[in-house]
């Protein structure tokens, strides 16, 4: 699919009315029967286990890392680290959609634990970010997820690099995944930053707990990596655990919506056709489904965001039905191949672009 393209299944007519009163019509039919079969319910005590087989896992990882002390083994558990810390991540990701506990202020307060004291990360940043996403995912000028970065997604954006940058957006698909070894970093650095800007995301209050409850997170954990382990290897510990954090986070959520339709900002979409033409799924079942947080159903996470993550295969069911049943595609892969597919996006929006080192003069005087 081109980077810029749009489906032709957001203008397809229905004869006697207009196509986004038909859509709609359709999707509080879907919304209802979803609603029936009770899939908006709260499934807490799934959580609870899952909350409780993470806290074993990073308390097993705490013992190892004691055990171990001085020896290169340690960078298995900093690995490990990265991991057990990402599956919080997503369950931060879930508490800040309503997914988790019965109430919103329930909710918020085990997503600010989780994100702040946990993983390291701010839940402010992340519930206003996520927010914007949630609005208009892949809308050009409103999705926070596609606005220009070190990656760009659009050629406007890799035209207008320049210098080394724009050498990063040529090969960015290829640069991908090492690019987000770096991500882990960025995530903290990020949480900071927001934090402490002039136009911070939350009140002067929340924005103050927020940095002392991750500072106080932080400075702990790096005390104890230089208490316990040599220079080198402390620093190697944080390395590894930092990218492999990074790596999985990015490689969870690059697969959802890169190299789908991208909007126009004045696109006029209904909701359904909006949240699916934008989305894709990533097969493989329970076991995806642990893997990736439940964002392997993310047509499903975007059409009902507060739907808890074990009751998304069942809603899928309905929602494949439902697109077939209307003619809108309905788009699932593979993980491998929906890599693939990001990468191949990436560069085709990057190498749209000028070759950064390419000289117009040289190829002027050429043709003289």
């Amino acid at each position: 699919m081109s980077p810029t393209a749009t489906h032709p299944g957001l203008s397809a007519p229905r004869e006697g009315t207009s196509p986004s009163a038909a859509v709609t019509s359709t999707y509080s039919a879907l919304s209802r029967e979803v609603r029936d079969q009770g899939l908006l319910n709260r499934a807490v005590g799934y959580y609870g286990w899952t909350l409780a087989a993470l806290t074993t896992a990073l308390g097993g990882l705490v013992a190892g890392f004691v055990l171990l002390g001085d020896s290169w083994f340690q960078l298995l558990i900093a690995g490990a680290l990265g991991l057990v810390l990402t599956q919080f991540a997503f369950l931060a990701h879930e508490a800040s959609h309503r997914q988790v506990l019965r109430s919103g202020p329930a909710n918020d307060r085990a997503g600010r634990i989780l994100a702040n004291a946990v993983v390291g990360i701010s839940y402010s940043w992340w519930m206003t970010k996520h927010t914007r996403h949630h609005a208009n995912p892949n809308r050009r000028g409103k999705d926070p997820d596609i606005a220009p970065d070190v990656v760009v997604f659009v050629p406007e954006d890799a035209a207008a690099a320049r210098g080394f940058k724009a050498f990063i957006n040529r090969y960015q698909g290829y640069l991908f995944f090492p690019l987000l070894t770096l991500e882990g970093l960025n995530l903290h650095v990020t949480a900071y930053r927001s934090l402490l800007a002039r136009d911070g995301h939350g009140d002067a209050r929340t924005r103050v707990r927020e940095l002392s409850i991750i500072t106080v997170r932080l400075a702990t954990y790096v005390a104890v990596l230089f208490w316990v382990l040599p220079l080198g290897m402390a620093f190697a510990f944080l390395g590894v655990q930092l990218a492999v954090f990074g790596v999985y986070m990015g490689a969870s959520f690059a697969p959802n919506h890169k190299g789908m339709a991208v909007l126009p900002a004045d696109a006029k979409v209904d909701f359904l056709s909006k949240q699916v033409l934008t989305s894709r799924n990533i097969r493989g079942g329970w076991f995806m489904s642990i893997l990736m947080g439940g964002l392997n159903f993310q047509i499903e996470h975007h059409l009902f965001p507060s739907m808890p993550r074990p009751h998304l295969g069942r809603a899928r069911e309905l929602v494949r039905a439902h697109c077939a049943h209307i003619g809108l595609p309905y788009t699932e892969t593979s993980l491998v191949n929906s890599y693939r597919i990001v990468v191949g996006y990436l560069n085709e929006v990057g190498l749209s672009a000028r070759d950064p080192f390419d000289c117009p003069t040289f190829h002027q005087l050429r043709r003289q």
